[in-house]
């Protein structure tokens, strides 16, 4: 089996070589959304709404998934780290079998809450219409969202991130066919508007899942598979989902998040500032892009290094990340505040939807360190085998935090819509405060120099 070890070698030689395609695969992730977002606005300003609205369901489904597929890193990383070869393919098989069960829960219990999310956000008429159209394409396809998770977690826990920057990259060209083709038709395929962005997506991941298994058994990570293993070990499956809940649960609250900031935007603003700030997103994401893969990094590197107990290389990983991110994102800042308008104008014409992006743009560029230094953070402890914080820390961010600081801001400060970005803003750095003292704490806890 071709293996990476991450218990050897420079530090920074690992970090690059784990996150620069992890980031190259995700830059073509998030175009691939700028695409989407591009063809819905072809459709009607009230699509883009649609997705804007639909985007935190759609999360939820993506956080599940990411969560497994987290876990799954963490878990089998620290096998390999140990040496056991054995449990380490065990896990992998159990894990992709969880995978299924996972999209079979999802599709079931997306059928029935996704249009009372919808509501609860405050989806109406259109926008409320276009946004169940999309998740009902989506929901069709949920079995493969969580596959790939896995199928990339066994690749990546291996130290190799190369096959899921192929199918990011392979993703975005698809895209760039198949929604023109979908959307407006052609020939015998008809236009199905905001349904053919979702029927591509889903397509595309059955593309993907397709050779990212094509690669493990390429790289024999999996040989000989026998169909006796295939009945599932439920120490294995607990001893993963104690790995996954918790991120997945973290993410959950970063949908939560989307549903706190919808209802305020819509308590203070109307759909036009919906859609504008899911174009902004889309920007914000474009901008976070190069310091992405330095998570995939951390926890592939901690995971291995924890269960070979060589501690110090643990602390310079994080070190080394966090001071690679802070450089990459004030870079960042440099660009997306002075050209916040220009950027907006991109994907709409829209004057009034160009000027709510712009002004969000130009409050969210100083929270772009806290994202990279949260989710580094976050990411060493996942790869510790602590991933509880993270839903803490997740609620206290996305849930509880705004729900206060938004309404003081909007209303009691009579900031209106500027104040639930400011608040934003807030609640990031007073975040990244408390994750950086837990951490420090654990490092110091376990035996590791911070």
């Amino acid at each position: 089996m071709e293996e990476i070890r991450l218990t050897e070698g420079k530090i920074e030689n690992l970090i690059k070589r784990l996150s620069v395609p992890a980031s190259t695969g995700f830059f073509f992730n998030t175009m691939f959304n700028v695409v989407d977002t591009l063809f819905a606005a072809m459709v009607s300003t009230e699509a883009v709404a649609g997705m804007a609205f639909s985007f935190p369901v759609f999360f939820i489904i993506i956080a599940f998934s990411s969560g497994l597929g987290i876990g799954t890193t963490a878990i089998i990383s620290n096998e390999i780290g140990k040496g056991a070869q054995g449990e380490s393919r065990k896990y992998s098989i159990d894990a992709v079998t969880l995978g299924v069960l996972l999209g079979a829960v999802l599709i079931i219990a997306g059928s029935v809450t996704t249009n009372i999310f919808l509501q609860s956000m405050g989806a109406q008429g259109e926008p409320l219409a276009e946004a169940s159209k999309y998740m009902e394409v989506i929901l069709q396809g949920v079995v493969f969202f969580a596959l790939n998770a896995v199928l990339n977690a066994i690749l990546s826990a291996n130290g190799d991130t190369k096959p899921y920057r192929n199918v990011l990259i392979l993703g975005f060209f698809m895209n760039v066919l198949l929604d023109p083709l979908f959307v407006l038709g052609w020939g015998v395929v008809p236009a199905m508007g905001i349904q053919g962005i979702a029927l591509s997506t889903v397509l595309i991941q059955l593309v993907g899942g397709i050779y990212l298994a094509k690669k493990i058994i390429e790289k024999k990570i999996i040989p000989d598979l026998k169909s006796s293993e295939l009945i599932p070990s439920p120490s294995h499956y607990i001893e993963i989902l104690k790995q996954a809940i918790p991120s997945s649960l973290n993410m959950v609250t970063v949908a939560l998040g989307m549903f706190v900031i919808n209802y305020f935007i819509m308590k203070y603003s109307d759909s036009k500032t919906i859609a504008a700030y899911g174009i902004a997103i889309r920007i914000e994401q474009i901008a976070l892009l190069p310091a992405i893969g330095l998570n995939i990094a951390v926890l592939s590197i901690v995971g291995q290094n924890y269960g070979a107990k060589k501690y110090e290389r643990i602390s310079h990983a994080v070190l080394k990340a966090a001071k690679y991110g802070v450089i990459i994102m004030t870079c960042a800042m440099a660009i997306v505040f002075p050209f916040a308008r220009q950027l907006m104008s991109l994907f709409t014409r829209d004057a009034s939807v160009i000027e709510a992006g712009a002004a969000y743009l130009r409050i969210e560029v100083f929270t772009f360190n806290t994202y990279v230094l949260l989710n580094i953070a976050t990411s060493a402890l996942q790869g510790l085998k602590k991933p509880g914080f993270a839903v803490y820390i997740g609620l206290y961010r996305q849930l509880v935090m705004p729900v206060i600081v938004f309404y003081v801001f909007a209303s009691t400060l009579n900031m209106g819509i500027s104040g639930i970005w400011w608040g934003i803003f807030a609640v990031n750095w007073s975040a990244v405060a408390i994750t950086c003292f837990y951490t420090v704490g654990i490092f110091k806890k376990i035996g590791i120099r911070s």
